[in-house]
């Protein structure tokens, strides 16, 4: 079976959101993949409020989560695998869940498609839909 964390947690961040607070991730951004701004790291951890307010674009796939913020009035695109999210919870209560910590294997797969023809850059572009009638 696929792993149930991303689907928790886009049920948890629909439900902080229904109830009108404001959703926070917990990620360590010491594993690989993390895309964050650093100097907003602390001991090796960063919270994102990731409230539709504060962000434009929110992803939450299955392997990453993708969206861009704002950081000291910056626009920042920021990615990460989602087996590095510590926890989601509302801001106003701390209602949410933390969870199990994982081994830091590798990052899945680009989430540009790219094959990981030994290039190890940035992923290009952001993951896109399409409409289709």
């Amino acid at each position: 079976m696929t792993p149930s964390r991303p689907y928790i947690m886009r049920a948890l961040y629909e439900w902080i959101v229904d109830n009108d607070c404001t959703p926070y991730l917990l990620v360590d951004a010491r594993r690989p993949g993390v895309e964050v701004p650093s100097q907003y790291v602390k001991d090796g951890q960063i919270v994102l409020n990731v409230s539709p307010s504060a962000v434009i674009e929110l992803l939450i796939g299955n392997e990453w989560i993708s969206f861009n913020g704002r950081f000291g009035g910056t626009p920042t695109d920021i990615l990460l695998p989602v087996g590095a999210v510590i926890g989601i919870y509302a801001r106003e209560n701390g209602q949410g869940m933390v969870f199990e910590a994982e081994e830091a294997p590798e990052p899945p797969d680009d989430p540009s498609g790219d094959d990981g023809g030994g290039s190890t850059s940035k992923p290009e572009g952001r993951p896109s839909l399409k409409i289709v009638k």
